[in-house]
């Protein structure tokens, strides 16, 4: 079984503020979610904020979690309301066909692997001096790398973007036509943000992520692949929120809508 949760969280609660504002912290309480050996399996998550004062957690897990944690801690246990839905993923997982659309949200970190960093750290510029090759992860920080970072992969994510149907297209903060990327496609980037916090017990430098998210219209062009990305994720820091990618249905959607109705 798969399971796809909704979570509350409440920004004005000292455990929530803390969850908002470090995904090591959040992660470590999405896995305390999972009765068994979380470890075992994948777990993806993704933290969406469009307003601020009720953002939701979304978390996908193969075992059925309990949220009670969460909702007693960092939630509104005595507030009216479904505060953590949990659905079973096999009834969409069920329309997964080649040809289908869906509207789509994804958060993701797009990276690029370089040996030439072009402003390396200290760190990085003392290796290259010491004649020490490696490969280093590199965040892309713009928007247009961003997008083009996405659109030149899907096809390996087993679906691709259409073209848009709207006249002129719509616009968010994607860049303006490349080369190789044709800017009237259904997606846009609607937030990008650069997170910084530190691990548990590391004095060292913090972790720093590019992240970006994506929402728009796919269509599904490899069923078994796209079903891997859904259930595996896309891209790397799977563990600090990004990766998920959530559906919804195409008929009843617009990239408003999807966003405040939170039908992902």
């Amino acid at each position: 079984m798969t399971y796809l949760s909704r979570i509350r969280i409440n920004p004005h609660r000292e455990k929530g503020r803390l969850l908002l504002a470090n995904p090591r912290t959040m992660h470590g309480a999405v896995m305390h979610a999972i009765p068994d050996d979380p470890a075992g399996e994948r777990i993806l998550w993704r933290l969406d904020a469009d307003n601020p004062h009720r953002p939701f957690l979304f978390v996908l897990t193969k075992s059925k979690p309990d949220w009670s944690h969460l909702v007693e801690q960092a939630g509104w246990p005595e507030a009216d309301g479904e505060h953590a839905a949990v659905r079973d993923y096999a009834p969409l997982l069920a329309q997964i066909a080649a040809g289908r659309e869906f509207a789509f949200r994804l958060t993701a970190n797009p990276v690029q692997n370089t040996s030439n960093p072009i402003k390396p750290s200290e760190i990085q510029a003392k290796q290259t001096a010491d004649g020490r090759q490696r490969s280093y992860r590199i965040g892309h920080r713009t928007a247009a790398q961003q997008l083009t970072w996405f659109l030149t992969r899907t096809e390996r994510w087993g679906f691709d973007v259409p073209e848009a149907r709207t006249d002129p297209p719509a616009r968010g903060l994607e860049p303006e036509e490349g080369p190789d990327i044709p800017s009237a496609r259904e997606v846009r980037i609607t937030a990008r943000n650069r997170l910084s916090f530190k691990k548990k017990g590391d004095d060292k430098k913090p972790v720093i992520l590019h992240t970006a998210t994506f929402e728009g219209r796919l269509r599904i062009t490899d069923p078994v692949v796209f079903t891997e990305r859904l259930l595996g994720g896309i891209g790397p820091a799977k563990s600090y929120g990004c990766g998920l990618l959530t559906l919804a249905p195409l008929q009843a959607h617009t990239l408003n809508e999807h966003r405040a109705t939170g039908n992902r």
